[in-house]
């Protein structure tokens, strides 16, 4: 089978003689690929088109205008499969013409192409350098395998609730090979998350080998060698397993990576949420495509499949595709539109969503393994790109979905599509409300959020002795190393976790400025507007007394009509006081330099009002003076972002200690803009203009030109438009949003204030996505979507129609509004 063009199905060949004629406009824009550049050759930038898409070539995508040159190197994205045999061609072809020429042409085509079409087919795919960690590469035998020493001391591993046993973790645990020590491992041994004691244990003891338990099957298990430092074989692995009483014959491992014993204690919720036992009919066509899982990717899968099910992203995308691929970078791979345009199409299309051939059927009976294969999209590029630059994302380790919306929602406000941000129906107002207790003094504060999280209120189940009685049982059936006994999972009403979120919560590190002393403080969250649609999010997650993390698993009967319309914020009532703006008192160092600083600090001009408002949000009060006076009283929202930036340095809540350059300061902002010995603008002031989207030249340009005050900087930079132009980046960026795990987003630092489309409180539920595991870093995601009335199951590559759509065990939850 020939490779598949990229966007098109004609076969228009050249002459020998036109050749040098035809590419001399194209000369100009090729360029040789250099070490380090990002070459994709099995994944086109515009279309999930493969050999395997029946058709792929056929004009149902839709084609790319801009004349440019490519090169035709798709790939299949599954080489080794049995039922084709595929025959490697590549050529050169240019739009929107279609002409194509074969490669390798050495004769014919000039020195410059034939140099690029050479390093472009042997340049190595960029996939691999996202993934440093994987273990895929040959594994090489240890040398401990064959004289590894097992000290006879009477160990048997039982066939499941297995724990660490020195930390009681249950979920990524090694079997030492030498005394069957059962330990938890780091998280870049899998990816999984521990606390590193199976490494602790090894360098007590020296024992070198150890097993993962839960991936023993007949056909072998994951091995690593603490003193090679790297995975292995072990050829003796059976008999080393055997001598604890491990028959490996008898391990089977499931597609989701857990034993089938394993599987057994969990049956009713990896089970139930992924609707197991029940005969599911394969969905096929427009908006029925599945996404592969990639390792991990499940998060991103649950995420993406939800938000192209909601119309204002289809619109700015996918009705946008044309325009998007016609204005694309040169490097389409890159650009964030693009690419969910891209991944739009293809969930929306239809064309990589189609049912099997009546031939293919039988084929399939005939081998006596008829199960629906799904074909559906490989989002690789799709997700190098958007969780490029960030820790988390762009491992292969299982993450937080909702941490992952809010990521995306952060790269949907930064890449504009349209007049009309699609984010924007996600997006509404918070009024909190806080309270001194004892002078009864107030203070009305908004900020912009993106989900409304719920609390599980645990005090309000409805089966607490059940539950009273599986916790006995399960301790019991733990100290004799039995299977635990079946799951009882705590059912909380709805209504109970309504009333958690609306109850008022303790302020820590209260400052109040009617008393001018620390005091205890109440805060209250109401709805200053309403999103058009509503993300709820279930906190299940949460960590124990040993800091390490744990989920609530708990059944809540989600209502499918939500009314939250008590909800709405009521601004000052009348007979409330409001609190003063006054800031905390500024601590003058113990041991001040000299009496210049003392006089500096004390003629400091801090935002009273911006101070108050990142105190009462729980932060250290020294630390929202330094986030105030750090970034020129531009307000609490820029010094939030500050706050964010700093946490983690040691001085963190230490009293703000102002600097003093060339031994004269001046008072307000000018005073942190002195000029340093260097010449050149305070670090921190050009962090904090960095922060905001702008280039670090231009920073420093205008931080000179204003004799370091940041607040005339920023003006500076707005009226000279031209040098942000010459700069090729955006005026402002909106600030990060996984910054803030509760999407604390403060209003933008715009004049027009943040984007809101307000409207009645009443909801109908459409979506919802399910976690599957015992914590954040494991387990697998799943979500369900209605759609023509029906509920639909999106399991990866696998879309099915729900019969029991598990409601009551969803970690986020999407409504829409309902019209008045």
């Amino acid at each position: 089978m020939q490779r598949a063009a990229l966007f098109g199905g004609g076969d228009a060949q050249m002459a020998a003689g036109d050749l040098g004629e035809l590419l001399v406009p194209y000369m100009p824009t090729i360029r040789v690929p250099k070490s380090g550049d990002r070459v994709y050759k099995t994944e086109c930038a515009f279309s999930y088109d493969s050999p395997k898409v029946p058709g792929a070539s056929g004009g149902a995508l839709p084609k790319r205008r801009n004349a440019k040159l490519f090169l035709d190197l798709e790939a299949n994205a599954d080489l080794s499969s049995d039922d084709f045999e595929y025959e490697d061609e590549a050529k050169l072809v240019i739009f929107p013409d279609h002409y194509e020429i074969s490669l390798p042409n050495i004769e014919e085509l000039p020195a410059l192409v034939t140099i690029a079409s050479d390093a472009l087919l042997s340049a190595k795919s960029p996939y691999r350098k996202q993934d440093p960690d994987s273990w895929e590469e040959e594994l090489q035998a240890s040398k401990h395998a064959k004289s590894l020493v097992q000290l006879d001391n009477g160990v048997r591993i039982p066939p499941s609730g297995w724990k660490c046993s020195k930390c009681d973790l249950r979920e990524n645990l090694w079997l030492n090979l030498t005394d069957g020590s059962v330990l938890c491992g780091k998280w870049f041994f899998d990816g999984s998350g521990g606390n590193g004691h199976a490494m602790e244990h090894y360098k007590e003891t020296g024992y070198p080998l150890a097993v993962k338990l839960g991936t023993i099957t007949p056909d072998g298990a994951d091995v690593y060698s603490f003193d090679e430092e790297e995975p292995v074989l072990d050829p003796h692995i059976a008999k080393h397993l055997a001598h604890f009483g491990i028959d490996m014959l008898q391990m089977q491992v499931a597609e989701n990576g857990l034993r089938d014993n394993d599987i057994k204690p969990r049956v009713s919720e990896w089970e139930v949420i992924q609707e197991a036992g029940v005969k599911l009919k394969p969905m096929y066509g427009p908006g029925y495509t599945g996404m592969k899982n990639l390792g991990n990717s499940c998060y991103l899968n649950a995420v993406m499949q939800a938000i192209f099910s909601i119309p204002e992203f289809q619109r700015a995308y996918v009705g946008n595709l044309p325009r998007i691929f016609d204005y694309s970078p040169l490097d389409p791979t890159q650009d964030f539109n693009t690419q969910m345009a891209k991944l739009g199409h293809g969930l929306l299309s239809g064309q990589y969503s189609k049912p099997p051939m009546k031939s293919e059927l039988i084929e399939q009976v005939m081998k006596e393994e008829h199960k629906p294969q799904q074909n559906g999209i490989s989002p690789q590029m799709f997700k190098a790109f958007i969780s490029k630059d960030h820790t988390e994302f762009s491992s292969n380790r299982q993450q937080d979905a909702q941490e992952f919306f809010l990521h995306l929602i952060n790269l949907v406000e930064r890449n504009p599509v349209g007049s009309e941000n699609p984010s924007d129906v996600f997006r509404f107002l918070v009024e909190e409300r806080t309270q001194c207790c004892q002078s009864r003094k107030v203070r009305y504060t908004e900020r912009v959020d993106y989900i409304m999280q719920l609390p599980v209120a645990m005090e309000a189940a409805t089966n607490k002795d059940e539950l009273i009685a599986y916790e006995l049982k399960r301790r019991e059936a733990e100290a004799a190393r039995r299977a635990p006994p079946e799951l009882v999972r705590a059912k909380i009403p709805f209504s109970a976790c309504l009333q958690a979120f609306s109850e008022p919560t303790n302020v820590e590190d209260f400052w109040s400025s009617a008393l001018q002393a620390k005091s205890a403080g109440v805060k209250t969250s109401r709805f200053a507007s309403f999103p058009q649609y509503l993300v709820v999010q279930i906190k299940k997650f949460t960590f124990g007394l040993d800091w390490i993390p744990k989920k609530l698993d708990v059944s809540i009967d989600m209502p499918d009509f939500l009314d939250i319309s008590h909800l709405r914020a009521m601004g000052l009532q009348p007979g409330e006081e409001e609190l003063p703006d006054i800031a905390p008192p500024i601590i003058i160092p113990e041991d001040p330099k000299d009496r210049m600083m003392n006089n500096f600090v004390e003629s400091l001009d801090i935002d009273e009002s911006s101070v108050m408002q990142l105190a009462e949000m729980g932060f250290p009060l020294e630390a929202c003076r330094k986030a105030v006076y750090y970034t020129g009283n531009l307000g609490a929202e820029v010094a939030f972002n500050w706050i964010i930036a700093h946490m983690e340095e040691p001085d963190f809540a230490e009293p703000l200690v102002v600097p003093v350059f060339g031994g004269a300061a001046s008072s307000g902002v000018a005073g942190l803009g002195a000029v340093g010995l260097d010449n050149q603008p305070p670090e921190e002031m050009v962090s904090i203009i960095i922060s905001m989207g702008f280039q670090r030249s231009l920073a420093i340009q205008a931080l000179k030109a204003t004799n370091n005050n940041l607040e005339r900087a920023l003006e500076w930079i707005f009226s000279h438009p031209e040098l942000e132009e010459e700069d090729g980046e955006p005026a402002l960026n909106v600030m990060d949003l996984e910054n803030h795990t509760n999407a604390n987003i403060l209003a933008e630092a715009r004049s027009e204030g943040p984007r809101i489309k307000d409207g009645p409180g009443r909801y109908e539920l459409f979506g919802f996505i399910s976690h599957m595991g015992t914590s954040t870093m494991s387990g697998h995601y799943v979500c369900h979507l209605k759609k023509e009335g029906r509920w639909v199951i999106y399991n990866d590559l696998r879309v099915c129609a729900s019969e029991r759509p598990p409601k009551d065990l969803g970690y986020i939850y999407f409504y829409h509004r309902i019209p008045s």
